[in-house]
Parts: structure tokens; C-alpha cells; sequence
């Protein structure tokens, strides 16, 4: 009891004097996760969809030539920043091309450079999973686009990728989650998030553990009120999945006829049981 009691005096210490530099910290961390998670969809939608414009053996040899090496581009890129640590690619941005460019590529801002990292980061992942999306989506959907005129542009916008979205709506709030807590790493190119702030006070107070209870009951707010948003709009996109017979005939039980309560119904709800003999 009394180390409880000592750990929440040094919480309420650590508090009085550095609530402003967490509350700081948590609002440059989510202003972050939440503009590298945009950009890096958008990021990721472009290569999704550029890795899987079809081609056949009969197209153009130039118009193949160009999409395979668009392919090896994202392919590569992809690779590279799913196959490495944020922390290590943070430093290569921030330090490491004012190395190679003698001082001509400087971030002057770390927050450019923060956006930047995140964001490029989240889009190799985002580019997977919209392409998996993309897949997933029944091939009639796009030769019935074709069918009736729509190019392959057409066919994405207005019919593919709407579906596409929704499939992955899920990983698009998953990443969210993930760059909420990977922003952490930011501390590296000295990027004031939430997990700077505790460093600052551990290294005025050493206090570490009671710092390291904030940080950690910061983070999960923060993730779990996430989650609850995103499972909101997720269950908002999905609409309502009670539905109403939309006549009063008996006899259209079979036949299909629903109507979404709300859109004007007036059906009469009724006990429907079956007699003996087979009569309603």
C-alpha cells in the first residue's frame, strides 16, 4: 500500500509541474498519426492501383514496359519501408540526406521531416492492403463495368475502389492505432510527441516509472477512444441491418419484398404461423 501510495504521489507530482508539456505532447502526437495516416492512404491508394492495372501480351510493348517497371518501383519501395524500423528510417530522412546531399536537402522543420517519415512508412503498408482490396472485389464488378463503356480509370473510381474501401476500412484504423504509438520513435530527430514529454521529466525528476504510468495510461486512452470511433463509422458505412417486409399481404413472405424501416414503410406487423395442413 504505501509503495501505491508513493506512486501516485509521484503522479500528482509529475503532473502538477509537466501536465501542459504531456497534454502538448498528446495533441502532436494524434495532429500526426492522423495527417501521416491520410497521407499515407493516399499514398497507398495510388500504388494499389497502379500495381494492378491489368495488361495482356497483346498490348503495346512500351505501355508493358512502363507498367513492370512501375511495378518493380512499388515493389521495391514497399519492401524497403515494411522491411526496416521506422527509428532507423527517421534517422536516414532527417540526418541522413543533408549527409549525402552536403547539406543541400536540410529539413528546417521536424515536423516536415516527422509527416514525412510516418507517412511514407504508413503508404508502404496501405499500398499491400489496398491492392488486397482491390483483389478482393469479384471480377464480374469490372466486366460489367466494361460492358457497358467504362475504361479501366472509370471503372475504378466509380466501382472498385468504393468497394475496395470498405474492405479495408478496418487496416485503415488499425494504422491510425499503430502510428499513434510508432510516433514515439520520433524522439530520435527530436519531434516533441507524447512520449518527448516523458523523456523531458524523467530527465528533470527521474521519476521514471511513475512518468512511464502516465505515458502508458496516455497511449491507451488515446487508442481505445480510436477504436471506438472507428468501429463507430465503420458500423455508420455498414447502415442498418434491420429490415421490414414492405407489404401487408401474408403472401409476400416469399417473395422477397423488403423495405428499410425508415424509408417510408408502413407494414403491419403480423404473427404468421403456419396451420395444419399447410394453410397460413
Amino acid at each position: 500500500m504505501n509503495q501505491i501510495a508513493q506512486l501516485g504521489a509521484d503522479i500528482a507530482k509529475l503532473w502538477s509541474r509537466y501536465a501542459s508539456s504531456y497534454l502538448s505532447g498528446v495533441r502532436n502526437t494524434l495532429v500526426l498519426a492522423l495527417v501521416a495516416t491520410i497521407i499515407g492512404c493516399i499514398i497507398g491508394f495510388i500504388c494499389g492501383v497502379l500495381n494492378t492495372i491489368p495488361h495482356a501480351k497483346t498490348d503495346n510493348p512500351i505501355k508493358r514496359f512502363i507498367l513492370a517497371l512501375i511495378r518493380v518501383i512499388v515493389r521495391v519501395y514497399v519492401e524497403v519501408f515494411r522491411g526496416t524500423p521506422m527509428v532507423l528510417q527517421a534517422v536516414f530522412v532527417y540526418y541522413g540526406l543533408p549527409y549525402f546531399t552536403g547539406g543541400a536537402m536540410q529539413f528546417k522543420n521536424v515536423w516536415l521531416a516527422a509527416i514525412l517519415v510516418v507517412s511514407i512508412n504508413t503508404g508502404a503498408y496501405m499500398a499491400e492492403t489496398v491492392r488486397g482490396g482491390i483483389l478482393s472485389i469479384d471480377p464480374g464488378q469490372t466486366e460489367g463495368a466494361k460492358a457497358i463503356g467504362m475504361n479501366h480509370f472509370q471503372t475504378m473510381l466509380h466501382v472498385i475502389l468504393p468497394q475496395a474501401l470498405r474492405n479495408i476500412m478496418p487496416q485503415i484504423g488499425n494504422n491510425f492505432i499503430i502510428n499513434v504509438k510508432d510516433t514515439s520513435v520520433m524522439f530520435i530527430i527530436s519531434f516533441t510527441d507524447f512520449f518527448a514529454a516523458h523523456r523531458g521529466a524523467v530527465g528533470a525528476t527521474y521519476l521514471y516509472f511513475p512518468s512511464a504510468t502516465i505515458e502508458m495510461a496516455g497511449y491507451l486512452c488515446m487508442t481505445l477512444i480510436a477504436s471506438f470511433l472507428l468501429r463507430r463509422w465503420e458500423k455508420k458505412l455498414d447502415g442498418d441491418d434491420s429490415y421490414a417486409l414492405a407489404t401487408s399481404d401474408q403472401l409476400a413472405t416469399t417473395s422477397g419484398m423488403m423495405n428499410h424501416p425508415g424509408k417510408g414503410s408502413n407494414f403491419d406487423e403480423r404473427n404468421l404461423e403456419y396451420t395444419e395442413g399447410g394453410d397460413r
